[in-house]
């Protein structure tokens, strides 16, 4: 059975040289007294240990078994339930939740490595914290006092989990259109009524209670996506004093059989007159919801680089380990009767790719993780204005790409085992089935495109994108910066591109969705230069340093590949 180990080294290195995320947050009031780079790797460390020794070995058992439905009631598969409440004593659900409410209130930029090493380590257990993760921002954003005190701090703790009920079996991406109906009550509450499908976590025997975000329409609501409201919907009714009450008039109706993610439960939520409360305003609940669904965006992309990192260790381990023929350039051990296959140039073209875009896709995360910490954390208004632009110009990026890249490599991984790949027992199957979806869930990568390049580039005629290009031409107008060249060229085609594109649009606005898709990956191509330019950049200077203090003299680092090759 494969066995998954996370990437500490790597984390550390963007984490701490690249980005040196100790000196962002010790400039954050609100951080500077909670986490430094000695807290920040004990908390790595720790977490590397409940994903690749408690998590990770469920991964095929739980695919092979996968969640059970039987009258109405969810099961997960064996030994999730109790590998679940080991997770929650750490408080991981929480760890970078509010404060105030019993989370940790970590950075992102920490919790996106963690997030990376949970999906790594088995996708379908991480999506039931994911979602939890994510209904606490929306409740913590939106709710009101009364509702924060109620829910956030059992949501935190891990006793209860979240899910997100948004899409109908007719209204998908056109959530204007939703059926759910809710009805004011006398008391101030809500009754729900309405089925939803495709809800992550809907139900499930690892929490004692399950909060649903549900959006829903009131009687007299305006149609279209204005007239959509959010409520908060509990599995078991909850008491003043925070108790478990009598069961909601909320039921399971079946789980979806699946591609992958097989041991995530995926369920139909029925409402039958279910008791909710309003979250936020009247007719406003998309807006709210949109505060998890990006939330949710950005956690899917690294579902995307966590998948990919778990084929790259497979595969570079096995390819150093399979006889097959011999080098080009002659034998590499000769007292074997073949060489590793990792000699053969397109075995190295394959696992070189997948390191290059799982680094890319590491640097990128935590870079959108960054202004998400400077959005919320600077006391500074522009940098949080310039901060939340960015987010909002990156986060489809950052979901389309991750996962697009990230089946890429999960596809390379398994034709480097060959016959093998196909084989469930060595892992590389399940890792395709279970990453394919990433690409479709919280708006498809299509959608992504489509957001990106008609909301956030050519709606504001291209003025966040120029604040994100202006930051890679900063860098590369630095005299130690490599590739200045390259990095110049490919921004200059991404702002040309995006000015035609502006042009073309404005007398056919099929245009955007003609193009969208392939902007999106020239988009995140060119961020990924300009990331894998900045690691070089460093590592560059730490190797200088290394040959000045061992006084000898090493080659010198010409190119991101001669970097990557050594690392096998």
């Amino acid at each position: 059975m494969p066995e998954f180990n996370a990437p500490l080294r790597d984390m550390r290195f963007v984490l701490h040289e690249v980005f040196d995320a100790p000196a962002l947050w010790a400039r954050l009031p609100a951080l500077a007294d909670n986490i430094d780079a000695d807290t920040a790797d004990a908390i790595l460390e720790e977490a590397a240990k409940v994903t690749s020794h408690l998590i990770a070995p469920l991964n095929r058992s739980g695919d092979e078994e996968g969640a059970h439905w039987v009258y109405g009631q969810v099961t997960t598969p064996v030994g999730f339930k109790q590998a679940y409440a080991t997770y929650i004593e750490g408080g991981w659900v929480g760890l970078s939740g509010n404060a105030d409410f019993g989370g940790m209130g970590m950075p992102k930029m920490l919790a996106v490595q963690f997030e990376e090493m949970l999906y790594g380590a088995n996708s379908s257990f991480a999506l039931y914290s994911a979602l939890s993760s994510g209904a606490c921002l929306a409740l913590d954003a939106h709710a009101s006092e009364e509702l924060k005190n109620l829910y956030l701090p059992p949501m935190y703790e891990g006793r209860w989990a979240g899910s997100m009920c948004l899409t109908e079996a007719h209204a998908g991406t056109d959530l204007g259109i939703i059926r759910t109906r809710a009805e004011p009550r006398a008391d101030g509450s809500y009754s729900l009524s309405g089925s939803k499908i495709f809800i992550t976590g809907g139900d499930q025997d690892l929490t004692e209670n399950i909060i649903h975000l549900v959006l829903a329409k009131l009687p007299d609501a305006p149609a279209g996506p204005r007239g959509i409201s959010l409520f908060v919907v509990p599995k078991m009714l909850v008491n003043a004093d925070g108790s478990l009450g009598h069961a909601n008039a909320v039921s399971c109706g079946s789980i979806e059989h699946k591609m992958g993610i097989k041991a995530s439960a995926t369920c139909v939520m029925n409402f039958d007159g279910a008791s909710g409360w309003l979250v936020g305003e009247a007719n406003k609940g998309l807006a709210a919801m949109f505060t998890m669904m990006n939330y949710e965006r950005l956690s899917i992309g690294i579902q995307g680089i966590g998948c990919a990192e778990a084929s790259y260790q497979s595969a570079v381990a096995y390819a150093r380990e399979r006889l097959q023929s011999r080098s080009p350039t002659g034998a590499t051990a000769p007292n074997q009767i073949a060489d590793p296959i990792i000699v053969h140039p397109d075995v190295r073209r394959m696992l070189l790719s997948m390191k290059a875009l799982t680094e890319g896709g590491r640097a990128f995360a935590s870079y959108v993780a960054q202004q998400l910490d400077l959005a919320k954390f600077s006391d500074n208004f522009r940098e949080r204005d310039n901060a939340q632009s960015l987010v909002a110009l990156l986060t489809p990026v950052a979901k389309a790409f991750f996962t697009d890249t990230g089946l890429e490599s999960c596809i390379h991984g398994q034709q480097v085992f060959g016959g093998h790949g196909y084989i469930r027992e060595w892992g590389q199957e399940q890792l395709v089935r279970d990453v394919r979806i990433a690409q479709i869930y919280e708006g498809t990568n299509g959608i992504q495109a489509l957001d990106l390049l008609g909301r956030k580039v050519l709606a504001d005629s291209g003025v966040a994108l120029r604040q994100f290009t202006g930051e890679i031409r900063h860098f590369a107008h630095q005299p130690d910066a490599p590739y200045c060249a390259q990095l110049f060229d490919a921004v200059q085609r991404l702002e040309n591109l995006s000015d035609w594109l502006q042009d073309q649009a404005a007398t056919n606005r099929n245009e955007i969705g003609a193009a969208s898709v392939e902007y999106l990956h020239l988009f995140g191509y060119v961020a990924y230069a300009w990331l894998w330019a900045r690691m070089a950049q460093v590592a560059k200077k730490k190797a200088a340093k290394i040959r000045s203090f061992m006084g000898r003299r090493w080659p010198p680092l010409t190119s991101i590949s001669s970097a990557c090759s050594r690392a096998f």
